[in-house]
């Protein structure tokens, strides 16, 4: 990357770490904001994906934040080991994934700290909690429609991104033959005939393309693609190097095709696509309200996601790619909604026009962005290549 474009990036860096500082503490029990203005709670999944930022930061007053934040969320864990949706509301549940953001989080924190015990109990109690969502008690976890961070969205059964979270805390954990049957179950063909046989089982492996499903259960799944997912299954290793490089190649592709068809105004990989229209077989009534094609989680183009594609670009080893996406996202993020501001790091952008839609100063757009701009100047990722490393040796026989 030439030298201007490191100074653009180190100005989104300084930039990035303001907002955080500014969102550190919030009204609800001094707890981190959401957003600098339009979410003053404290959102679990928020702040669980903004970890990776904060860790890389080298900020202590945001680490402490963190700190906060966690024992909060174990002090709120229900009887059974659920975690909350937001922070500091023990009433407020049944996200599906808020407790492996939680073991995620809480597992990245150890490794910054080295406090290996840190919240042990909390951690135990949500383990067993999730390995009892698997209802076919093969590993796979299963969720309701509209229970991840895709509150505006249908996904049911078994969602890959739920799932490459729960194999990403498995392995921080040393939980290493789980995961290795995650990664087993996940790795099966969906299942696309009329008649589900006995002892075939779903998987997530789309037939004749290179990425996951976005979920499958039984004879039903969606081949629409999963950009964050998707990514993080680059991340995390569970995606072979070949497949991570057919699947990039995929997506460059695809983005070029709706840039040409005027679906995309901006070089960045919308959240989801090809989007879901009102003619389309999966569309529901209420996206006419939220989740119009291009918008939100239809479509939308999301820094904090886009953070985390640069970084399994990095994970691939595709590092000139990875800084040509970093700029991208350096630019975007100069956008607001609310204007007058140098950057607005904002929660999402519509894919037609590039205009920010969401809220300014979004945490997980300003820490997902630290993280982006860290794995591209060290051409590594933070965590995720212990992740990588942990499959490996289990591969190898060595773990």
């Amino acid at each position: 990357m030439q030298t201007s474009s490191w100074q653009e990036v180190e100005e989104a860096k300084k930039a990035a770490l303001e907002v955080l500082l500014h969102n550190a503490r919030g009204p609800c029990h001094g707890l981190p904001r959401t957003a600098g203005w339009g979410y003053p709670e404290p959102y679990t999944r928020d702040l669980m994906f903004s970890m990776l930022g904060i860790a890389v930061s080298g900020s202590r007053e945001l680490m402490e934040s963190m700190r906060e934040v966690l024992a909060t969320l174990a002090e709120n864990q229900t009887e059974h080991g659920h975690i909350t949706s937001l922070v500091h509301d023990k009433d407020d549940r049944g996200a599906s994934d808020t407790t492996p953001l939680f073991l995620l989080g809480t597992g990245i924190f150890r490794k910054v700290t080295g406090e290996t015990d840190f919240l042990k109990e909390a951690v135990e109690k949500a383990l067993v909690w999730m390995e009892y969502q698997c209802p076919s008690d093969r590993c796979l976890v299963a969720q309701q429609p509209t229970s991840d961070w895709r509150d505006e969205q249908w996904v049911s059964g078994f969602g890959l991104f739920v799932n490459t979270l729960v194999y990403c805390y498995l392995r921080l954990f040393g939980q290493d033959k789980r995961a290795d049957m995650i990664h087993h179950e996940m790795s099966r063909f969906t299942i696309t005939g009329d008649i589900m046989h006995r002892h075939v089982h779903e998987g997530l492996v789309v037939k004749h393309k290179p990425y996951y499903a976005l979920w499958a259960y039984k004879l039903y799944s969606s081949e629409r693609f999963d950009l964050l997912g998707n990514a993080l299954t680059i991340l995390s290793g569970i995606a072979s190097p070949t497949r991570a490089e057919e699947m990039i190649s995929w997506i460059e592709e695809e983005c070029d095709d709706m840039i040409r068809k005027g679906e995309l105004a901006v070089d960045l990989p919308p959240n989801f696509f090809p989007f879901v229209k009102p003619e389309d077989p999966d569309w529901h009534p209420r996206y006419k309200l939220f989740n119009n094609p291009g918008e939100y989680h239809n479509g939308g183009i999301w820094p904090f996601i886009c953070g985390v594609y640069v970084a399994a670009l990095v994970a691939a080893k595709k590092f000139a790619l990875a800084e040509e996406k970093l700029l991208h996202l350096t630019r975007l993020n100069r956008l607001s909604k609310k204007g007058g501001l140098a950057y607005g790091f904002n929660e999402w952008v519509k894919a037609q026009d590039g205009l920010p839609k969401g809220q300014d100063w979004q945490t997980w757009s300003a820490a997902l962005y630290l993280y982006a701009a860290k794995c591209v100047e060290i051409k590594q990722t933070p965590f995720f290549d212990e992740i990588r490393m942990g499959y490996e040796n289990m591969r190898s026989g060595n773990g």
